[in-house]
Order: structure tokens, then sequence, then C-alpha cells
């Protein structure tokens, strides 16, 4: 993956071939068959029908789950680039490869609880994931290191919900790419159903969203915002799951208003 840019293709997001400082052949086996499963595919389209269809939310579809997860995956890299030591893997005493596939599971899995109901969803997605995992892991570890990995996965899934603080750098990864997803085509659904709430106007705010790596810290966000209606999702969402996170001191947020005849906001910085 580009140093300079985000890849959102919905495919494989690790290059087996490139140079990585950390092993990645594990989710290079996991993921493809993680984005082709039936079962996975369905909760993520039928997880929309209360978020979107029913109560008027920011799409929290497969386009959203793509989105995070790929820049979960993204995170990952610069943080590891950046010489961040993950511990949720390290500390059940798993492989580093598996930091990243936690990483994936949880990023593709987090919304599902929203087949029940959008209230409490991260609650809800916990036992829906959980006979996921029993049924899906079993492919690729032995029983005690897919235990391991199902309690990694399910403690990120739990704590991108910010009533829960994330106890592991990878849970961490999953809150903030969580709320990483706020361009113009998030709100695409509810804003031509007529919806005018602040969640869908400040996602139309936001014109785009780049993570590189940064000089005072390992990943440098900048995010490109056409009014002033893009500081809700800035300060009020972004900069709430970034608080507690674990990334705090590892993540530098700019965003800048690029609209010439809207400064009432021109600069935010985190």
């Amino acid at each position: 993956m580009s140093d300079t840019e985000d890849t959102l293709n919905g495919g494989r997001v690790y290059d087996p071939e490139a140079d990585h400082a950390f092993p990645d052949e594990k989710l290079n086996e996991v993921l493809p068959a993680l984005l082709e499963d039936e079962e996975v595919t369905t909760l993520l389209e039928a997880q929309n029908v209360n978020a979107v269809t029913r109560k008027g939310y920011n799409d929290h579809g497969p386009k959203h789950i793509e989105i995070v997860r790929n820049r979960a995956l993204r995170l990952y890299d610069l943080l590891k680039a950046g010489d961040c030591e993950f511990n949720g893997a390290a500390e059940q005493g798993l492989a580093e490869a598996d930091e990243a596939v936690i990483i994936a599971l949880a990023a593709q899995l987090h919304d599902i609880g929203h087949i029940v109901h959008r209230d409490n969803h991260a609650y809800y997605s916990i036992p829906l994931a959980s006979d996921v995992l029993d049924r899906f892991l079993p492919e690729f570890y032995g029983l005690a290191d897919a235990v391991r990995i199902k309690a990694e996965v399910l403690h990120a899934i739990l704590c991108h919900h910010r009533e829960e603080d994330p106890l592991t750098l990878e849970a961490g990864v999953i809150r903030v790419a969580d709320a990483l997803d706020m361009e113009r085509g998030r709100s695409r659904i509810p804003y031509e159903k007529g919806g005018r709430g602040i969640n869908t106007l400040s996602s139309r705010a936001i014109n785009n969203v780049v993570l590189k790596p940064g000089e005072e810290s390992p990943v440098l966000v900048e995010i490109e915002m056409v009014n002033a209606a893009g500081v809700y999702q800035v300060d009020n969402l972004l900069k709430a799951k970034l608080d507690g996170s674990g990334l705090e001191d590892h993540v530098r947020i700019v965003a800048v208003n690029t609209k010439s005849e809207d400064r009432l906001v021109e600069r935010i910085e985190l």
C-alpha cells in the first residue's frame, strides 16, 4: 500500500511481495476467505436495514465495513512502521502475524449487532460474532489459538463502542478506524431519502480522508472539509473515539477547510 494514499479496493490490503517489517502471510490466507464468506456477507447487508432503512442513520453496511477494515489495516501498517508495540496477540501468546488477523476480523464483524437493533449494537455483536468465529477460525487455527484469537476479536468489537475502554492496541485501532469513515459517501443513503440530521450533514462536509506517515507521530490523518459542519465529525466523533483508544500519542489529525467562501473554521489540529 502506498505511503501517501488510502486504498479502498475491497480486496486484499496487504501485498505478499511487499517489503514489510512485519509478517502478513496469515492475513493473506485468512482475508480472502473472510471476504467470500456467505454468512458474513449476508450479515453485512442485513445490518444496514435497522441502521439506515428503519432508523435513518448513516451507512453501516458493506461499504462502511470495507472502509473501516482497510483503514484499520492501514493504521496497523503505519503504527508498525513507527515501531508501536501491539499487545493483544502478544499477551495471548499468539504470533505477530495474528495482530493483523485480529484487526481484520474485528473490523469485518464489529457492526453485525445492528441486525438486532441499532441501540447497544456493540453488545449484540458479541454473541453473533462468537458464533461466526467458532465456525470460521478452525479452518486456519488449532483449537487453543482459535480461542485466543476469538477472545481478542471480541474485545476489539466491544471496544469500538465508546463506553468500553480498549485494553489492547488492536482494539484501539478498530475504535479509531470506525470513526475514520466520515466522507460524503457515508451519508449517501439517508441524504437521498431526505435525512438532514447532524450526522448526515456533517458527513457531507468531509470531502477526503488520507492516512500517511507523520513526522511528529507514526500516523498523520489529513481531512479535507468543504464547510464548517465537518467540525462535528472531527471534534465530536473522531476526537471522542481517539480519546481513550491508546492511540492518542501515535496519531496526529489535521482537518482543513478548503472552501474559500466558508472560513468560519479554517483548520483543526488534534
